[in-house]
């Protein structure tokens, strides 16, 4: 099986040749930098008060598609002209999350200073009844990210990772601990401090993002990583945290392998393949760190249900939601500028059915690991 990677190792060259082109790594903003930030909008806020006018914050609407563009080499990034929303403390309706944005900004601003770290759930359970939820404190964290443009990890708060990796991988962590992902029977959980990692080698010819934990743990079964070695495979079981798509975007920065997905043939398993290729609307700020252009869609492609004849007992209707959601996505300037993309979407909505990546077990047991997968990477079965 010598000769199985030679499309893949022609794809990882020519990956190569790209990258040392066009490296658009960013690089780390300083811990003085982001504290000077931090002091410039409590500066405003005192400036406003003295002048014995209401203090407000201007946010960036960062969940809107109009505060959006597509750039093909990188992803959706941030437009010059995002539209603003403003809040005011003298208002019922934004005096709120003001006083929370300036209660996490307190605490942003005493890590960084001193130099240590905090994860989103030990701020959020330092005093739970004060933010409400964690997705609440969640969305502030973003804001005041996005207010201050910095990445989110410069405010040295991290949040604990729910990704899993395995391979052919092994690096050290920030504080030195040494992490082998090499066995072949169980996965090690993406690091929460991605950008602390250090030492990486790795002999994998590529990358497979995997969409579903249950998809994943099939392959450790399997022992895809030993049949198909050298490799690294990742999930961030389901849609990505920010942890597994930072560490897909460093794999791909560091080694500059192919990075393929492997996702449900569904409009969802589609978009969440599109936030590690081009990033997401809430995030386009940072892009340049967490998305990876060269994504390639492995499968399970829509017109591979007919390929290798997915039994009709297993494909599952069109619900209105799905409907809804590959309108939407037919719509995106990253789908229209994929012709193949396109037509496989095009196949999706004509057909009315989608297939999830476990009806191929119904063909046979092992399909996925020893048919789907091996002759997929040997012969170019990606677009």
């Amino acid at each position: 099986m010598a000769d199985q990677f030679i499309v893949v190792d022609e794809l990882r060259d020519t990956l190569r040749e790209s990258l040392e082109k066009d490296d658009r790594r960013q690089e780390d903003i300083s811990r003085q930098d982001v504290l000077t930030r931090i002091e410039r909008v409590i500066q405003t806020i005192v400036f406003s008060v003295s002048e014995g006018e209401a203090p407000v914050l201007r946010l960036m609407n960062r969940c809107n598609w109009a505060s959006v563009r597509f750039h093909e080499s990188v992803g959706l990034v941030r437009k010059a002209d995002v539209p603003v929303t403003t809040l005011r403390c003298d208002c019922p309706s934004s005096a709120t999350r003001f006083a929370l944005i300036f209660k996490l900004l307190s605490v942003i601003y005493k890590l960084v200073q001193s130099d240590s770290y905090a994860t989103k759930r030990d701020i959020y359970y330092n005093d739970p009844q004060l933010f409400g939820s964690q997705k609440t404190l969640d969305s502030i964290l973003d804001d005041i990210s996005c207010m201050l443009k910095v990445p989110r990890r410069s405010l040295h708060v991290f949040a604990t990772s729910k990704g899993f990796i395995s391979g052919d991988l092994c690096y050290l962590e920030e504080d030195g601990t040494k992490v082998d992902c090499n066995s072949s029977s169980t996965a090690v959980p993406v690091s929460s401090n991605v950008n602390g990692i250090r030492n990486i080698v790795s002999a994998a010819k590529f990358i497979l993002i995997v969409e579903k934990d249950a998809t994943f743990q099939r392959l450790l079964d399997d022992a895809f990583c030993t049949r198909l070695s050298p490799c690294i495979i990742i999930t961030g079981k389901g849609v990505p945290d920010v942890n597994s798509r930072l560490m897909v975007r460093k794999l791909w920065d560091t080694l500059h392998i192919p990075v393929f997905a492997l996702v449900d043939a569904d409009p969802y398993g589609i978009e969440i393949m599109c936030i590690y290729k081009y990033g997401s609307r809430s995030l386009a700020f940072e892009a340049h760190s967490l998305a990876v252009p060269s994504v390639l869609w492995l499968g399970l492609l829509p017109s591979d249900i007919q390929r290798y004849r997915v039994p009709e007992e297993t494909l599952i209707p069109f619900s209105q939601a799905d409907e809804s959601k590959i309108n939407s996505l037919r719509t995106r300037d990253y789908i229209s500028c994929q012709p193949a993309w396109e037509r496989e979407i095009e196949a999706m909505q004509r057909l009315k059915q989608k297939a999830e990546i476990q009806s191929l077990s119904s063909i046979a047991p092992h399909f996925l690991t020893r048919v789907y997968l091996p002759n997929k990477l040997r012969y170019g079965g990606w677009i």
